[in-house]
């Protein structure tokens, strides 16, 4: 029987990780090119150049676009998050502290995808920046912006972002065309029911305390790629000598640049 309730107790555990994970977890992940199950402690992600259509005589022989094909290599990291479950104290609190542990571990875990992601769009971001760090964003610049990547051929598909710390976030509120219904209604709003984002020009603009102060960051999905060779999963095990459990969540993961065309430093003042 104990052995049983054991089971059902870890299963229980890692099912409150996977769902804290998912829903109050990372910003970034859903927003970037993802390879799961990585075997291997790298990922290799492929890049195709851009083509040229030409014409061609009749009955004539049509000219290949001579696509050139190039890689981009990934090493996965490892990170845990755990914690212990004194078997006493869970007796002594009138909160659920495995639930409480698990959540935090999902946070964590979130934080680090998003710490991932950041620091490798901040170190492979492209050399042209959008503002400087002398007054905060104006809409003339978002509308560079808007320039900047369409005359880099990046596609308007809707995957364009802008993540900004929420203090470079909050000063778009001053601008008149972002801030009022008039220009923005519901229905650029993609997540009006949970976290907070707009679209605008073509980017969903959002913000998360992953980004640092001052140095927001401008992509497009396929820009950045995000190597998983573990996801988050969780183990639960006994420590006599603790009389506790110990709760371990861990992912195995890897993020670069695949197309710095497609990704930009927006600055502001706010540093």
């Amino acid at each position: 029987m104990a052995n049983s309730i054991d089971t059902a107790f870890i299963r229980q555990f890692e099912t409150e990780v996977h769902l804290a994970y998912q829903r109050m977890g990372s910003k970034l992940r859903n927003t970037v090119r993802t390879v799961s199950n990585v075997n291997g402690s790298t990922v290799r992600f492929q890049k195709i150049g851009t083509g040229s259509a030409s014409t061609k005589s009749r009955n004539g022989m049509v000219t290949p676009m001579e696509l050139a094909h190039t890689t981009v290599d990934v090493t996965l990291s490892d990170f845990y998050a755990a914690e212990y479950i004194d078997k006493l104290d869970e007796l002594k609190t009138n909160i659920d502290e495995r639930q409480a542990v698990a959540t935090s571990a999902a946070a964590a875990l979130g934080r680090k995808t998003d710490e991932i992601l950041y620091t490798a769009m901040d170190a492979g971001a492209n050399s042209t920046q959008i503002h400087d760090t002398n007054s905060a964003l104006g809409k003339a610049d978002l509308l560079t912006l808007f320039e900047t990547m369409s005359t880099a051929n990046i596609p308007e598909d809707g995957q364009r972002y802008l993540a900004m710390h929420p203090k470079g976030y909050a000063d778009l509120f001053l601008i008149t065309e972002f801030a009022s219904s008039d220009f923005v209604g519901e229905q650029n709003l993609p997540f009006a029911g949970g976290m907070s984002m707009k679209e605008f020009l073509g980017f969903k603009i959002f913000s998360t305390s992953a980004i640092t102060a001052g140095k927001n960051i401008a992509y497009h999905t396929s820009a950045i790629g995000l190597g998983i060779g573990a996801d988050v999963t969780t183990e639960l095990n006994y420590v006599p000598e603790k009389v506790s459990h110990l709760a371990t969540s861990m992912m195995s993961m890897g993020a670069t640049v695949i197309d710095d065309n497609g990704i930009y430093e927006v600055l502001d003042n706010n540093s």
